[in-house]
């Protein structure tokens, strides 16, 4: 989900990106790459210099380095981002608008140049649309006016029209990919379907998800008939992004890990298929991201989804990600966003070893989550730079 504004430390502006001697020692780290997984580089296609880093790697050509990005890459950590939130205090507001959603999402792109732009926005974005009022209060975080709790309440839930309900987010991917042409791939995203009933049900953010549980297994019938409704609606609101400038698309679904695995296999995991399966036939070379926090206990059955990439989180060893999820599903990640509270000796030593885990093939290098507010902006500047100067 996007940021709400929080207050930072007024750290000193950073410098733009240089070699350094943290990137010649990232050089000289990663070469042991190549001789360790000699096999995957001859068998990778070289990429094309037209076509966005990410596109590349998640493709599995042969690229110079992973491309990075970092999620909650615009807003939280930033000043210049606080700056508007002094001017613009409501959320839906700053994410609702064209040019201030530009401006956001473009920040860390002026300053950084990640490999991937992702559109600043928020997963319940399109709930207005579906008939379920919300709003982003600070200090408290989502909040749904009117929890969904029965039959008659899912009943009344619409089927989302990104058209119709979300004309600012068309007109906002269109502007990034008309900025950022092809030197970055622009991302958009959405939440899945049961995070999504996680929040309607519970009312906003929970720490027990008691009552989207007591749906589950009293009234399952009820709550398999609202995962319905947001997977068509999420489905058709990828294939929306898209067709307005998305490159890549990630899906949120940040609460399926407060399922165990059998209940993640009923409320989870077909949902997501459906969605897959929808969006692949008719955008078939559209890569679908997946992310869900603390989900060592589901690679696997992430996997089955049919995503494209599996983004990792900090608690799973990339190495071992890389071996339970299999050569031929890309993954993101996973370098604990605390680690950017480190040092920069301590950074760049995390980001090879990640790096080095996950090989040359297949990988966007990324945080397990997204940037924790108060993280030293300079520290961020650290990290892509260290990054955009490895070379396998």
């Amino acid at each position: 989900m996007a940021s709400m504004c929080s207050s930072v430390s007024n750290s000193s502006p950073f410098l733009a990106s240089k070699p350094s001697s943290s990137s010649c020692r990232s050089k000289s780290k990663l070469s042991t790459i190549r001789c360790a997984i000699g096999e995957i580089i001859s068998e990778a296609k070289v990429s094309s210099s037209t076509e966005p880093l990410l596109l590349s790697a998640v493709k599995g050509e042969k690229v110079e380095r992973p491309p990075v990005w970092l999620m909650r890459q615009a807003g939280r950590y930033m000043k210049r981002y606080q700056l508007i939130c002094e001017k613009y205090p409501s959320f839906r507001e700053r994410s609702e608008n064209v040019d201030l959603v530009v401006e956001i999402s473009l920040q860390p792109w002026k300053v950084f140049k990640p490999d991937g732009v992702i559109l600043f926005s928020d997963i319940l974005t399109p709930l207005p649309g579906m008939n379920i009022p919300f709003d982003i209060v600070k200090g408290k975080g989502p909040i749904i006016y009117d929890p969904l709790r029965t039959a008659e309440d899912v009943s009344k839930v619409r089927e989302f029209v990104p058209e119709e309900f979300v004309p600012y987010v068309g007109e906002a991917l269109t502007t990034l990919r008309a900025e950022v042409k092809n030197e970055a791939a622009v991302l958009g995203f959405v939440g899945a379907p049961f995070t999504l009933a996680s929040y309607v049900v519970e009312g906003g953010s929970s720490k027990h998800f008691s009552k989207i549980k007591r749906m589950a297994f009293s009234q399952p019938e009820v709550l398999h008939a609202l995962l319905q409704k947001f997977t068509t609606s999420m489905a058709q609101y990828i294939k929306y992004q898209a067709d307005h400038g998305a490159q890549a698309v990630q899906i949120f679904d940040s609460w399926a890990t407060e399922l165990s695995p059998a209940d993640f296999e009923e409320f989870s995991l077909p949902y997501l298929k459906q969605i897959v399966e929808s969006v692949k036939s008719t955008h078939p070379n559209l890569p679908l991201i997946l992310y869900a926090s603390g989900s060592g206990g589901l690679l696997e059955r992430l996997s089955l989804t049919g995503v494209d990439v599996v983004s990792l989180d900090w608690t799973v060893d990339m190495a071992e990600g890389r071996r339970r999820l299999g050569a031929d599903v890309a993954v993101q990640g996973n370098v604990d966003p605390g680690v950017l509270f480190g040092s920069k000796d301590f950074i760049t030593k995390r980001i090879n070893d990640t790096v080095n885990k996950a090989g040359n093939h297949k990988h966007i290098l990324n945080l397990g989550h997204g940037i924790v507010v108060g993280t030293p902006e300079e520290n961020v500047a650290h990290f892509f730079e260290v990054a955009k100067g490895m070379r396998y």
